[in-house]
């Protein structure tokens, strides 16, 4: 049965109300359905335009007299349609209409907001005007009672695209995922818009995703796409990879990588760009290089960038000759080379302490016109600062002023290093000072290093002092902060004092990471109490940090130092047994504690052990094998292992010369210990306290007085401050109520001598 009743007047300004009624159909089931129907009478009210009427919707099916509608599909139809006429009519009498929240319009557009029915059936009326279906969205989605729905956001999305109105479509995608539709994803799929449409949106809700660094959402659409027919746009894929690489879910990349060989997502070089970058930072370097050849294979040309990531992975791996021949190759292919390229290989010979090389490319990149950076002398000032040489490190200062570069947070933060390692804290706490009138703000690492360098010269109480002071200055102390105090306290046998800044950590948010966890453990093995340190490893596993080869070489070493190399050898096989490799520190720390206690023999077949599974030794474990055959008068020996490790390019460090320097004068060979001591020097490797304590002690011993001054003198001459030690070799022959008297009038005799000197020049 079909009633007809006059509409509210609340719903209809009083002047139509003749024009109207309400049509409502009974149902078996009792439910009634409404609708506003119009007598076509109304519509011809509105006197509207012949553009507005161009689409509007004319009423199909039989009408009766007195203007009444029985047939219900065009009842309905007709009411969207005489919608339509309202909403347009009213968007042209009135422009603000629909604009903002704040429009109020009649009373009868809030059917538009309670009814999705009524308001996708608009929509889709006026579907050839976007302009007005994103305002009424915008409006509608504002008011009370609007209720959001994949339906409605995608009758929205497909007349804004099907319009060419992506960017409007980009902020409809936007409120999709503010609002957590997130499975419109399903209703796109299954097909609820045509295919091109719902890939376009399919790619826009997968851009905005990796914006968001969503990397759960960014796979499952990804997934859902490819597996269903819809091929995600290749930068889209290249967004996904690229949030892969940065959070370090190197499978995943390898994944999508592969699905988009699978599905036919031709990649481009900005997708092999990444690929090689994430191969180089994982340190597959040989996968990377292979890529490289299955790119020219392709016909893709590889860009600069290409070469520069290979570049930098090789130069981090140390595989310089590979890293310069591909720098000649960029030139071959017409490529620039940048200071970028240089800037890794010249950093990669820094780090190694390979300065005179990195000086040859410096001088190479000036002449293939590729400028100097500040990252290219701050990698120089690394390099020196490494070496302990800070005097040639600040020699490329006035260098850098001079090209109009300005030194960065990261050079200060270089040459406080360099002094912190020298011990020189006041020159790194008045660098500290000057860097902020330079208007630079000190960084957490820039603290960090002063704390170290604080804490490794038994400085605990003014590292914790540091530590209080950047806070004041509003910079908060981090994990690594609270692990360098913690291992200082625990170097000092301060045990109180490491437990204090652990719960001080704590107390602050901060979690103790596998790196901190590990340092407590070494601090109790330290100290002896292993119990305490294998207690902390339990505390480390529950709370989510298995044991690795570190830990295990933490236990390894310090169950050695303490003697204990049955259980030390034991703790080997168990990490063998879990699946661990040892590696190079592993077998040093063991070789290291049999050389300790004079088992040298058995120290060798571990060398050797070492060297037949592969391992390379590093210039620790070459150091303290020529410092125990050194030092038990085993030079053939010692030397041996010093031509080994010059021939397989590990450079020798100042412990190195002072190990075989002691050895030679141990046993009164003075003129090879003096061919190394120049030798030494001439290899950029500046002789320390320990080295000049060493000759002055053998050449006291000999009665060589005035070369005892003369290396005082130069020790003096120097920077070196001279310790008990020292004072100790150059006075142990004389009685000790003598001695500090004889330092007092040793130094001023040098110090009368240099003012002589002085004035006559």
């Amino acid at each position: 049965m079909t009633l007809c009743i006059i509409a509210s007047k609340s719903l209809i300004p009083t002047k139509n109300l003749s024009s109207l009624y309400c049509f409502c159909s009974l149902n078996i089931g009792f439910s009634f359905k409404v609708r506003f129907i119009f007598f076509s009478s109304l519509a011809h009210n509105f006197n509207c335009s012949s553009e507005l009427n161009s689409h509007s919707f004319k009423a199909e099916g039989n009408i009766v007299s007195n203007g009444i509608v029985t047939r219900r599909d065009a009842n309905i139809k007709s009411s969207y349609g005489l919608y339509q006429n309202l909403i347009l009519k009213t968007a042209i009498e009135n422009p603000g209409a629909f604009r903002n929240i704040h429009w109020v319009g009649p009373d009868y557009f809030n059917a538009l907001v309670n009814d999705s029915d009524l308001f996708l059936s608009v929509i889709h009326s006026i579907r050839y005007r976007p302009r007005m279906v994103l305002k009424i969205f915008r409006w509608a989605e504002d008011q009370k009672g609007f209720k959001h729905s994949e339906f409605v956001f995608c009758s929205v999305l497909e007349v804004l695209v099907q319009n060419g109105f992506m960017r409007s479509a980009y902020w409809v995608v936007e409120r999709v995922i503010n609002v957590n539709m997130h499975s419109i994803v399903n209703v796109l799929i299954d097909g609820y818009l045509n295919k091109e449409i719902s890939s376009k949106v399919l790619d826009l809700l997968l851009w905005l995703y990796t914006k968001k660094s969503d990397v759960e959402r960014c796979l499952w659409v990804f997934d859902r796409m490819v597996r269903n027919g819809f091929l995600p746009d290749v930068k889209n894929c290249n967004r996904i990879l690229r949030i892969l690489r940065d959070t370090n879910l190197v499978g995943k990349a390898r994944e999508v990588y592969e699905s988009m060989g699978l599905f036919g997502i031709e990649p481009t070089i900005f997708t092999y760009n990444t690929m090689l970058d994430m191969f180089c930072k994982e340190g597959n370097v040989q996968q990377a290089l292979d890529l490289l050849l299955e790119i020219q294979r392709r016909g893709c040309c590889p860009n600069d960038v290409t070469f520069n990531v290979l570049i930098n992975g090789l130069s981090k791996k140390g595989e310089f000759e590979e890293a310069k021949e591909l720098i000649a190759e960029m030139s071959n292919k017409g490529l620039k080379v940048s200071a970028y390229a240089y800037n890794s290989l010249i950093s990669g010979y820094c780090r190694k302490g390979m300065l005179v090389e990195a000086m040859g490319l410096g001088e190479e990149m000036k002449v293939r016109g590729a400028l100097p950076t500040v990252y290219t002398y701050n990698a120089f000032m690394h390099g020196y600062c490494k070496q302990g040489r800070v005097d040639y490190a600040t020699q490329w200062i006035p260098v850098m002023l001079k090209k109009n570069l300005v030194l960065d947070i990261i050079s200060y933060n270089i040459l406080i290093y360099g002094y912190c390692l020298l011990g020189d804290i006041n020159e790194a706490l008045f660098l500290l000072s000057e860097l902020r009138k330079r208007n630079l703000s000190p960084s957490t690492v820039t603290y960090n290093t002063i704390v170290d360098g604080l804490s490794r010269h038994g400085d605990l109480e003014g590292a914790r002092q540091l530590k209080d002071e950047m806070i004041d200055y509003g910079i908060s102390p981090d994990i690594f902060t609270y692990t360098i105090l913690i291992n200082s306290s625990y170097r000092t046998g301060n045990i109180w004092m490491a437990k204090e800044f652990y719960d001080e950590m704590l107390r602050k948010g901060l979690e103790p990471d596998r790196v901190t966890y590990t340092t407590c453990i070494a601090g109790e093995l330290k100290l002896g109490d292993v119990n305490a340190a294998f207690k902390l490893q339990e505390e480390m596993l529950a709370k989510g940090f298995p044991p690795d080869v570190i830990t295990y070489n933490v236990f390894v070493d310090g169950i050695s130092k303490l003697g204990d190399l049955g259980e030390a050898c034991e703790l080997l096989q168990k990490m063998i047994k879990d699946g661990f490799m040892p590696d190079h520190v592993t077998y040093t720390s063991i070789i290291h504690a049999h050389l300790e206690i004079g088992y040298l023999k058995k120290a060798r077949e571990l060398f050797d052990e070492m060297l037949s599974k592969g391992l390379s030794p590093t210039v620790v474990t070459y150091t303290v094998l020529i410092h125990a055959h050194a030092g038990q008068g085993r030079l053939e020996l010692a030397f041996i292992y010093f031509s080994e490790m010059l021939e397989k390019n590990i450079l020798p460090n100042v412990i190195t010369y002072n190990a075989l320097i002691n050895g030679l004068c141990k046993f009164r060979k003075m003129d090879e210990a003096y061919r190394l001591f120049s030798e030494m020097q001439s290899k950029g490797i500046l002789p320390n306290k320990y080295t000049y304590t060493i000759m002055i002690n053998e050449n006291c011993d000999l009665g060589n007085w005035q070369e005892v001054l003369r290396l005082y003198k130069e020790m003096l001459d120097r920077g070196i401050q001279p310790d008990s030690c020292t004072h100790s070799a150059l006075f142990k022959h004389l009685r000790k109520d003598y001695k500090a008297f004889a330092v007092q009038e040793l130094e001023c005799i040098i110090m009368d001598d240099k003012e002589t000197a002085e004035a006559t020049t």
